[in-house]
């Protein structure tokens, strides 16, 4: 049995979710609503089926398999009778932990961090995307050494962590992975490069930048399709993008800027793709602008806005960096709600309800997010002769020329200009 980004709609693999809720640990999250989280991350992932799931209490953690003899056996017979292929356990579990309940139960098992893993890496598209993905899957796995590596030569899609042949030996192992870990970040080093040149060059573009952060599925790409008229996969799924993706727009005043749409973010995170993840996620330290978008509707959404800030803040986003707060999905809500959620975003500044689906609110946003850029302008005379062509050429597509007037040599011109634009200018 193996998860792969190939059809596996011929043979599904039946998955029961479990989530362990510890007495000791506190959290800010109801353990139903972590359970309904990840049964919704197992059926992101191209040929689960998830078949059931259940909130296992815990006074601690047993060592040799996490759960009680007792709630062990009574698992098993619950998985047998459902014919049940693979275990998702969400949270971390530890390599002893994983095989001796994989015996026990005679199925797979797969944790949070590996279920999250798989889903990343049947969402990769960009190069940069695919090697900081395996990077990851090679992290998380060399500290379990319990699976065999050599499926990362790979077809696109899973890491087979669901599957694999296998032990092999621990040294061998580790040395492949070491190797195979220096490889993937010298192809990274040209990656990077590459992305660095076009950041540089977009620096030099006098447009600001607004970055759409938020939980995952909280509607970034549907609002970003919206007011873009891109079109990027918008699904009702867990971690539908996970490239970043670019697009220019004009706002309602006329001015222009980048928008980009990033993936989502999830609580308990794996730290190994936290890290992965920093450079494409380098995009957002960049922005003028952040819009948090929100699942307004989700039970949590005060709480999934928590683990967003404390990722932004983890990221080393500054704190003067403008935000807005998206309160997206409107249409989810019933009319009660939807008008005391209005009610309150108009007291804000900075709030704003709506819903990308239907494009209710959208407007005022957008009008927000032209306020936010508006700056001073000033005016200027200038001298341009015929060999700057490219000059004169920018000046028309920024549109700040107020008069101007053709000489024998070149232009005359007047124009009116922000800073930002000024330096942009002076820089060609």
């Amino acid at each position: 049995m193996r998860l792969s980004g190939h059809d596996t709609r011929a043979e599904q693999t039946r998955a029961y979710v479990l989530h362990p809720d510890l007495k000791s640990v506190r959290t800010r999250r109801l353990p139903e609503h972590g359970l309904a989280e990840a049964t919704a991350l197992a059926g992101a992932l191209p040929g689960l089926e998830v078949v059931g799931g259940e909130v296992v209490r815990l006074a601690k953690r047993l060592p040799g398999t996490l759960f009680g003899t007792g709630k062990v056996a009574e698992l098993k017979a619950r998985l047998q009778d459902l014919d049940v292929g693979l275990v998702l356990i969400d949270g971390q579990v530890t390599p002893v932990q994983q095989r001796n309940l994989e015996e026990e139960w005679g199925v797979k098992l797969l944790d949070r961090t590996g279920l999250i893993l798989e889903i990343f890496a049947d969402r990769a598209r960009t190069r940069e995307g695919v090697l900081q993905v395996e990077l990851a899957a090679l992290s998380y796995q060399r500290t379990r050494l319990v699976r065999a590596w050599t499926h990362l030569e790979r077809q696109r899609g899973g890491f087979g962590f669901v599957g694999g042949p296998g032990e092999t030996q621990i040294e061998s192992d580790r040395r492949a992975i070491d190797d195979q870990v220096v490889r993937i970040r010298r192809q990274l080093e040209k990656v990077v490069k590459t992305r660095e040149l076009h950041r540089a060059a977009r620096r030099k573009v006098p447009f600001p930048m607004v970055a759409l952060v938020g939980y995952t599925n909280a509607g970034k790409s549907t609002l970003f399709n919206r007011i873009t008229g891109a079109d990027v996969l918008a699904e009702d799924m867990l971690f539908a993008t996970l490239d970043p993706t670019m697009r220019g727009m004009v706002l309602p005043n006329g001015d222009k800027v980048i928008l980009s749409d990033t993936v989502g973010f999830i609580s308990d995170l794996p730290t190994q793709l936290v890290a992965a993840f920093r450079a494409t996620l380098e995009e957002v330290l960049e922005a003028d602008l952040i819009l948090h978008v929100r699942d307004i509707s989700h039970p949590e959404s005060a709480e999934q806005a928590a683990d967003v800030a404390e990722i932004l803040g983890s990221l080393g986003v500054k704190a003067e960096t403008p935000q807005f707060e998206i309160w997206n999905k409107l249409d989810l809500v019933d009319e009660t709600a939807k008008a005391t959620l209005e009610a309150q975003a108009e007291k804000s500044a900075h709030i704003f309800a709506l819903s990308a689906l239907t494009g209710r609110g959208i407007a005022a946003l957008l009008a927000a997010v032209a306020k936010a850029f508006e700056a001073v302008r000033a005016e200027a005379d200038l001298t341009l002769d015929f060999s700057k062509g490219k000059e004169h050429a920018w000046l028309h597509s920024e549109g700040v020329i107020l008069n101007e007037a053709l000489t024998d040599s070149g232009w005359n011109l007047r124009v009116s200009w922000t800073e930002r634009q000024e330096k942009a200018f002076l820089a060609l």
